[in-house]
């Protein structure tokens, strides 16, 4: 139907301003609840929209998996959303999405596709917590369109969590080396609860101490009060904080806007930037180090992660 592979570099643009572009998706209406909500990806992640190809189906997979597609030779795991939302509808799903996260192709079964919304990251909202509660952290942001309807931004890494042993598996970080050559204190922003988990891990591996925040907003107010800290009490902010971890997307501000806030402010001109992202484009790590990051980090690759970050630290 759809191909969206040829507009890389003009959304990586947008990104960089703040913005981005979401393709609006249902799963259906609820047979429980006559609800058809509207659910929205970004649509830097999505590879492709079409019809439902043939799906061969897998024996002893996760519920929400049916299968896998063939698409030009290469075997796509293929995840039904309404299973996993646990929406009750009574026609099964018209359209595959085809996404790619940091390299890993899959397909989503969905109900619908609708227009492409550009939003700017400000207009995105961080969800309330009665929301991430009732949806289990399925969704990291809300958003109001233009037609006043909601659209919830559906957190695609917890998807793949909890469909693939290959995202929550504590052996994948055994092989995590301790940073012990001093203590050490970093800060890190991102808004999915599944990457918040992995950083965390990773970091706890590596004996490294760390606070969080959930989206860009939050972490330039904290960093900025740990700033005013350091200054008060005559001291560098290095003293605090010895580097910075920022997601790309996240609600109210991105992480490039982030970064760019960080590496203007001559308080933090010694704290290392490290962005950390399901964006592997080529242009996105570019726009990344452009902007003035020290490193730009592929996203569940703990041991790439930790090898980043003895590299900044010493």
């Amino acid at each position: 139907m759809t191909s969206f592979i040829n507009s890389v570099d003009e959304r990586t643009r947008l990104a960089g301003a703040n913005r981005l572009e979401v393709l609006l998706f249902s799963l259906g209406e609820d047979s429980e609840t006559s609800r058809n909500e509207v659910f929205g990806i970004n649509v830097f992640k999505v590879r492709e929209v079409m019809h439902v190809p043939e799906i061969t189906h897998a024996p002893d997979m996760p519920e929400a998996v049916e299968g896998m597609v063939s698409l030009r030779g290469t075997m796509v795991p293929v995840i039904n959303l309404q299973k996993f939302c646990h929406v009750s509808c009574k026609d099964r799903p018209k359209i595959l999405m085809v996404t790619e996260y940091n390299k890993h192709v899959q397909g989503f079964l969905v109900d619908s596709v609708e227009t492409i919304e550009r939003l700017s990251w400000e207009e995105v909202k961080t969800p309330p917590p009665m929301v991430t509660s009732r949806l289990g952290g399925l969704v990291t942001a809300v958003a109001e369109l233009r037609d006043q309807r909601l659209v919830m931004i559906m957190d695609v890494e917890k998807v793949l969590a909890e469909t693939s042993r290959f995202y929550d598996d504590e052996q994948f970080f055994d092989d995590v080396d301790r940073f012990e050559d001093r203590e050490i204190s970093g800060f890190f922003a991102d808004d999915s609860s599944v990457a918040r988990k992995q950083i965390s891990m990773t970091l706890d591996h590596m004996r490294i101490k760390y606070t969080s925040a959930v989206n860009g907003a939050e972490a330039w107010q904290r960093l900025q009060e740990i700033a005013a800290h350091a200054e008060a009490a005559g001291r560098p902010v290095t003293d605090y904080l010895q580097f910075i971890l920022t997601d790309v997307e996240m609600p109210e501000m991105d992480g490039y806007v982030l970064t760019q806030q960080i590496k203007s402010d001559a308080r933090f001109s010694n704290v290392p930037v490290i962005m950390h992202s399901s964006l592997t484009a080529d242009a996105n790590q570019a726009l990344g180090k452009g902007i003035g990051a020290d490193a730009y980090v592929s996203k569940f690759e703990p041991r790439e992660l930790a090898r980043a970050l003895v590299d900044v630290l010493k």
